[in-house]
């Protein structure tokens, strides 16, 4: 059982595994030996079809035939004779080099008119055939071998052969003229900030004499910062799809190798063919992998990764003005950036790309539904309010998954019922239909998520309910689905306050209806114990401990600077463990008043739950003003003060 909140689960990047590892040398050398074997079978086979087998006599026993009558045609091939007889046998013997067949044959007191009755052909010899024959036993052997050379080297070129390939960029290009993979800003919804912070390079790679003719110095590298499935990837494509340039795009990590130097070589390598290239533009995604503070420690004074990212220091310091290459960074972590990496003159635009709002996400939607039928009853804009924290990709994926839902039950449009569903999909897992709770377990994860919803339906600063289910998805037993009326940037003390009380509903309903608690609320323990210690160290909402950051947010680097938990003192991390205890004490006092007082409600939601197992938030409404609570309004939100 998990509280779910507006934040969606953002996809994992991940690599694709590598493949299979070739057959052992042992095992190539069997099957060279095997093809070995088939070549000199299929050669004696064609030998013997070319030259079929007939009997070989003495020359003496074809003078003694001629003479009786018995051959019909002799042909003569240098020393070799064939003898047709007239019974259609053939039969074939050698005659003395030196002397001709006549002569022999008159040397065999052979009349002449027995040697006029003979039709004898007198064949020089050479020929194609001859010639075959001839060197087939030379030349196969060496074209075998060379064959099995040349196989072996092949198998062996992805191990020992490729270091001779090490120092070579792993970059992909992307042409212009590659009107496939080409995109431009009308392929990128949202970000309107981006757009216009990249639309000067756009301008500068196709006019840059209005530029340097001015002395206005265009940033030689731009770094794309924001959260994972942003657009970071897209929006540099789209720079480059715009200003019609090559596109040089290489991930960090593909720099690094086990061997020192590599990584500095195909730094190098990769610029001086962007430069041949120029206007071109340089996309390197994930920076973080070999851009990370130097000094460190880790990897000793000849770290490999270092030594990359001063070659990458060194090439973009030792750009000329002229020379029109950009280099377009990404990351999701910026905070971890070498600061040398960021000072004007390397990477001195920075590009922050937010999460799109409703109105962007509505944007997003369209762009990924111009390849799917739509139906009439699909309304975008609803699902762009119901998505709110979703990435472009999470998008993307909603969007994916929708078409997925309407093919798999046979019909050719996707309906509005399909993108709904596919929302719970993307946020929480596909829908576990065979794992079917006893009715205890049922009765649990009802109250459970009852006391959810009535907490957040009755603290003011909690965000409103759209849906209650207790059908398994992904590893929840169920689910309180809340998304606020509108997007928000910031969140205040008091709405971290009511979500921590929100979070502990299910553990309070438990506690109070069963008397015993259970392992469903594993989840929300550790989402409330991580928010009540952030308020405490690191957005100063304690006035116990002050207004004093005691952890960096999301790594140990701030500014190139190291900020460790370890630097607190013990006494000082004492102090913050009893004041996030307090916050959650006072939560768990907050909630279990809330369920006390409306007990009557919170058994009309499980009950309704149990019978229907989904709410949505028309019926759920109706079920808090039977029960005198009044459901939320946007207006009401809008004019809440602030913590």
């Amino acid at each position: 059982m998990a509280n779910q909140t507006e934040q969606s689960q953002k996809p994992r990047k991940e690599r694709g595994p590598k493949g299979p590892q070739g057959p052992s040398i042992w095992m190539q050398l069997a099957m060279a030996f095997a093809v070995f074997l088939v070549l000199s079978t299929g050669y004696s086979l064609l030998r013997e079809y070319i030259s079929p087998q007939s009997e070989s006599v003495p020359l003496s026993q074809i003078a003694i035939d001629i003479e009786a009558g018995k051959i019909l045609t002799i042909t003569v091939e240098g020393d070799n004779v064939t003898a047709e007889y007239k019974d259609e046998t053939t039969k074939t013997s050698r005659k003395e080099t030196e002397a001709s067949f006549t002569e022999t044959l008159k040397n065999y007191n052979i009349s002449e008119e027995s040697i006029a009755a003979v039709a004898i052909e007198i064949r020089d010899e050479g020929g194609v055939r001859f010639w075959f024959l001839t060197l087939a036993p030379l030349i196969l052997p060496i074209v075998l071998l060379f064959g099995i050379i040349w196989f072996l080297s092949r198998q062996m070129r992805g191990a020992g052969m490729q270091a001779f390939t090490f120092g070579r960029s792993l970059a992909r290009l992307i042409s212009p003229e590659d009107h496939a993979q080409r995109v431009t800003f009308a392929d990128v919804a949202g970000a309107k900030e981006a757009k216009e912070e990249l639309t000067e390079i756009v301008d500068f790679l196709k006019n840059p004499r209005k530029f340097i003719q001015i002395g206005a110095r265009i940033p030689k590298g731009v770094i794309l910062m924001g959260a994972p499935g942003t657009g970071k990837t897209l929006l540099a494509r789209a720079v480059a799809g715009e200003a019609g340039v090559p596109f040089f795009t290489i991930s960090g990590s593909e720099f690094v190798e086990m061997f020192v130097g590599v990584g500095a070589s195909r730094v190098r390598d990769l610029f001086e063919t962007a430069k041949k290239t120029a206007p071109a533009i340089v996309f390197i995604d994930e920076i973080d992998a070999v851009g990370r503070v130097r000094g460190t420690g880790v990897g000793g004074g000849n770290d490999e990764r270092e030594q990359t990212l001063n070659q990458i220091l060194v090439e973009m310091d030792g750009f000329e003005p002229n020379e029109k290459v950009i280099v377009m960074a990404a990351t999701n972590r910026p905070d971890v950036l070498d600061p040398a990496l960021l000072r004007p003159g390397r990477f001195d635009r920075r590009v922050t790309i937010d999460l799109p709002d409703r109105k962007d996400r509505e944007e997003i939607l369209k762009v990924h539904a111009r390849q799917k039928p739509l139906g009439p009853d699909v309304k975008l804009a609803v699902i762009a309010e119901r998505t709110p924290g979703f990435s472009g990709a999470d998008l993307g994926n909603l969007m994916n998954e929708g078409a997925i839902l309407a093919a798999r039950e046979n019909r050719k449009e996707l309906a509005q019922f399909d993108l709904i569903r596919s929302i719970e999909k993307v946020m929480l897992g596909p829908e576990r239909r065979s794992h079917v709770l006893n009715k205890k377990e049922k009765e649990i994860t009802a109250y459970h998520e009852a006391g959810h919803a009535l907490i957040s339906s009755v603290l003011p600063y909690a965000d409103p309910v759209h849906k209650i289910s207790i059908i398994s998805r992904g590893r929840a037993a169920g689910y309180t689905l809340k998304l606020p009326f509108e997007d928000k940037k910031m969140q205040s003390r008091r709405e971290f306050l009511d979500d921590i009380a929100v979070s502990l509903g299910g553990y309070v309903a438990e506690k109070m209806v069963f008397d015993d608690v259970t392992t469903g609320a594993a989840n929300d323990l550790q989402v409330l114990s991580a928010i009540a210690r952030d308020m405490v160290t690191r957005y100063g909402m304690s006035e116990k401990m002050g207004t004093i950051a005691y952890e960096a947010g999301q790594g140990r680097t701030l500014f190139g600077a190291g900020i460790e938990s370890g630097e607190i003192s013990q006494e000082v991390a004492a102090q913050i463990d009893a004041e996030v205890k307090r916050i959650i004490d006072a939560a768990h006092k907050k909630a279990e008043g809330v369920l006390k007082r409306h007990r009557k409600a919170l058994d009309a939601i499980a009950e309704k739950l149990i019978e229907i197992e989904t709410i949505e938030r028309d019926d759920f409404e109706k079920i808090l003003i039977a029960h005198g609570i009044t459901p939320k309004k946007k207006e009401d939100i809008e004019h809440q003060p602030l913590a």
